[in-house]
Parts: structure tokens; C-alpha cells; sequence
């Protein structure tokens, strides 16, 4: 029955984010919007659904490390594991506004999430209150700002109707968001027949289900030929993870630290994987993340895997 329930969610999660690129590439077409700003917000908030429901619910129920551990491994999963695998299907060329706006403001915003959590091994109302404010802050910027600063080619879609492109957003939205629930009830279920941990539940298994809907948008985003939309998608996704996933969770529900090492190691491998994607962009090939860096960030994420489950 878990693998029946491991394989409906994926299929779930296939048609979702396919529904979703459509709508957010004809959204941007029809507002005038880049691409890659609608990847970092509308497209970037569906793909976070997952964490938030499983980080609110993980609280609610009394698990934090679970809460907290899904969006640390979320987020080493998005830039290790999907950006390595988007890259290797095929390189990206990186915009000025990446290194200039973008990861800065990724990394950044888990600096500062580290540190709310790190100081007193909890995320208080009154931190998530701030992470909220700096997500309006963060939206306003990319809204009024690097709408002006990116300039992209005129790319045609055959999504016209507005009712149609609100349709396929929510469809694949709540798509999204029921082939998780699916997929990740399967995958805990299965893990806990084999007596694993809830931390190493939530930083490996949990994250890599909620993380899929990142995969399959910026998967599908790369074959539609929309490179901005992928990368700004999993940019996008880290920053919505903790400011919006953990803002919310965190008024609803503040979170203590249980488990050590989720402040020892994992907030520490999220900040080394973050940081690692910035050299990465200049050290092969410049203003370039191709198959080479690709085999690099998926190997470090082997290589993180590895060395929590042994």
C-alpha cells in the first residue's frame, strides 16, 4: 500500500507542476512580468505548499524537529539535489541579478533564520513575526524592482484565457500539494517500519518528497525551454521556505530545537550548500552552471545523505 501511495503521489506531483509552469509562463506573458520573478513568487509559493502544510502540522502535532528539519532539508534538497539534476539535463546561464540580488537575498534570509534559531534553539512568534515582514519586503522588491532590472525575449503561449490560467494555478497548486501529503504519508510510513529517527526522517525523506515539486516544476520549466523560470523557481522556493514556512509556523506554533544536530550539522549544511552555488557560478565556466557543477552539487548532497544515516 506505501508503494501504491509513493507512486499515486508522484503522478500527482508530474501533473501539478505541469499545470503550474503553464499558467505561471502565460501569467508573466499577459502581466508583463519576467519569467524568472513569477518563478520567484507565484510558482515558488505553490512548489513551498508542501513544506508549509507538513512544517504547521508537524508543530501542531508536537514534532518541531520535524518542522524544522523538513525546510533545512528542503532546502539543502533544492539547490544539491534539483538544482544539480536541472543542471545536468542542461546548463544554465546565470543573469547578473542572480549574484547581485537573488542568492544574496537567499542567503541572507538563512543566515538569519540560523541565527533566530541558534541563539536560543527556538523560532519564537515574535521571529516568525519578522520573517513574515521581510517576505512583504522581499515581494515588494521583486515587484517594483527587478521587474525593471530583468529583460527578457518574447516567448509565445497558448494559454490565452484568463479563467483558464486561475484554473491551471489552482489545479496545480492543490495538485502539488495532494501528491505530497500522498507521497510523504507513503515514505514515513515505509521509513518507520525501519525504525528511523524523526530527524533523519524529516531531513532526508520528508524533504526530498516536499522538495519533488520543485523537480518536477523546474524539470518541466527546463523542457518548456524556461531557464529563468526553473532557477528563479528553486531561489525563490529557499527564501518562501524560510520566510513564509517558517514565518507562518512560528506564529502558529513556536518552535524548540529538540535534537542537537539539527543545529550542529543540518542548519550548518544548509548554509555551507547555499553559500557553495555562488562560487560555482564563476568557478568552470563564468555566469555558467552546467553538467560539471551539476555532478559537484549532487555529490555534496550524496555525500550529505551519507553521512546522516550512518
Amino acid at each position: 500500500m506505501d508503494y501504491i501511495a509513493i507512486g499515486l503521489g508522484l503522478f500527482l506531483l508530474i501533473r501539478g507542476g505541469d499545470w503550474l509552469v503553464d499558467a505561471a509562463v502565460s501569467l508573466s506573458l499577459r502581466l508583463n512580468v519576467p519569467k524568472i520573478v513569477i518563478g520567484m513568487t507565484v510558482v515558488s509559493f505553490a512548489t513551498s505548499a508542501p513544506e508549509l502544510i507538513v512544517s504547521v502540522k508537524s508543530a501542531l502535532m508536537g514534532y518541531p524537529d520535524l518542522a524544522l528539519g523538513n525546510v533545512v532539508g528542503s532546502n539543502i534538497a533544492n539547490i544539491a539535489f534539483v538544482l544539480g539534476i536541472v543542471v545536468i539535463i542542461t546548463p544554465i546561464t546565470v543573469t547578473k541579478n542572480f549574484h547581485k540580488m537573488d542568492w544574496p537575498m537567499m542567503f541572507v534570509a538563512s543566515l538569519l533564520f540560523y541565527f533566530f534559531v541558534a541563539q536560543d534553539g527556538a523560532l519564537s512568534r515574535f521571529e516568525g513575526g519578522i520573517l513574515l515582514v521581510l517576505l512583504l519586503c522581499f515581494l515588494v522588491f521583486l515587484l517594483f524592482f527587478q521587474k525593471q532590472a530583468v529583460v527578457e525575449e518574447p516567448h509565445h503561449s497558448s494559454i490565452s484565457n484568463n479563467k483558464m490560467i486561475v484554473l491551471l494555478l489552482l489545479a496545480g497548486g492543490f495538485s502539488l500539494w495532494l501528491g505530497s501529503e500522498v507521497l510523504i504519508k507513503g515514505a514515513i510510513s515505509l521509513a518507520q517500519d525501519l525504525g528511523v529517527s524523526e530527524r533523519i526522517i524529516s531531513i532526508s525523506i520528508v524533504s526530498i518528497g516536499t522538495s519533488i515539486p520543485e523537480l518536477t516544476a523546474s524539470v518541466i520549466a527546463i523542457i518548456n525551454k524556461e531557464k529563468a523560470l526553473s532557477l528563479g523557481n528553486l531561489i525563490g522556493s529557499n527564501v518562501f521556505n524560510i520566510l513564509a514556512v517558517m514565518g507562518i509556523t512560528a506564529l502558529i506554533q513556536p518552535i524548540v530545537v529538540q535534537d542537537q544536530n539539527l543545529l550542529q550539522l543540518d542548519f550548518l549544511w544548509m548554509l555551507a550548500i547555499s553559500f557553495l552555488v555562488l562560487p560555482l557560478v564563476f568557478l568552470f565556466t563564468k555566469m555558467r552552471l552546467g553538467r560539471l557543477e551539476g555532478i559537484v552539487l549532487l555529490g555534496v548532497y550524496v555525500f550529505f545523505i551519507a553521512q546522516i544515516v550512518s
